[in-house]
């Protein structure tokens, strides 16, 4: 009897990167794929009764600007589009999803910073998370808001890390727990984030939590329970908004 092939999982995985690394510096790949993702977000936006609450989000918030809004990953991929009026600074990663990202933020008249966190400190200073974080602060304190996935690439979703509440501390601006759902959605079940991808003709819903302040002069107890509210506030936004659409997760 034959033996049976061993897998080759490692080297397909590899050579899985290395196209994809070759896709992230092709421009007519990068051209084709931002416009289409343009394209469908501007159709989601179009064909969606967009519910936002509270209603007077908006008149609320601008007073209070510059803003650090928090999101969860998975949850985000409607957000350049979104018609809220509040335009911001947004951390994206250095991968083909990242470039085409950048493209769709640029586009609806945003800016961003190229970098991404990690697990770990290696990881952060690997992928440039240091230099990003005092871009996001650079942006802060020239009255620029800023956008960041308050939970860790790759890491534990909907579970809230230190980074932007050190943002917070650091900046003194306040960080606002946002949240976006949609009635029509497909969901990567395979991916870490179980990311939602809104669909055309329904109901999408944006919820705007209860603002976190970060003392300048908190200690390692505070900084742990502002992580904790901003985790809270997140997962009860979320809830809402998934509620308010008619198609609860």
């Amino acid at each position: 009897m034959d033996e049976p092939e061993k897998p080759m999982r490692p080297k397909r995985k590899k050579q899985l990167r290395k196209f994809i690394r070759s896709l992230s510096q092709n421009k007519f790949a990068l051209s084709i794929s931002s416009r289409f993702a343009i394209g469908y977000l501007e159709l989601v936006r179009r064909t969606n009764k967009f519910i936002v609450e509270p209603e007077d989000i908006l008149q609320t918030l601008t007073p209070q600007q510059p803003l650090i809004v928090g999101v969860w990953h998975g949850q985000h991929i409607l957000m350049p589009a979104l018609p809220i009026g509040l335009n911001a600074s947004a951390m994206i990663s250095k991968n083909f999803d990242g470039e085409v990202t950048a493209r769709i933020v640029e586009h609806y008249g945003n800016r961003t910073i190229r970098a991404s966190g990690g697990r770990n400190q290696k990881q952060t200073l690997r992928k440039g998370g240091m230099n990003g974080f005092l871009e996001m602060l650079d942006a802060l304190r020239s009255k620029d808001n800023v956008v960041q996935t308050a939970d860790i690439p790759k890491g534990i979703a909907r579970k809230a890390g230190l980074g932007i509440i050190m943002l917070g501390q650091k900046s003194g601006a306040p960080i606002v727990p946002l949240a976006i759902a949609s009635s029509r959605r497909y969901i990567f079940q395979k991916a870490w984030d179980k990311a939602a991808l809104n669909m055309p003709f329904g109901t999408s819903a944006i919820t705007v939590g209860e603002l976190i302040h970060v003392p300048n002069d908190a200690d390692d107890v505070k900084l742990e329970e502002c992580r904790q509210k901003l985790e809270n506030e997140l997962n009860r936004m979320t809830q809402r908004a998934y509620e308010l659409t008619g198609n609860p997760e």
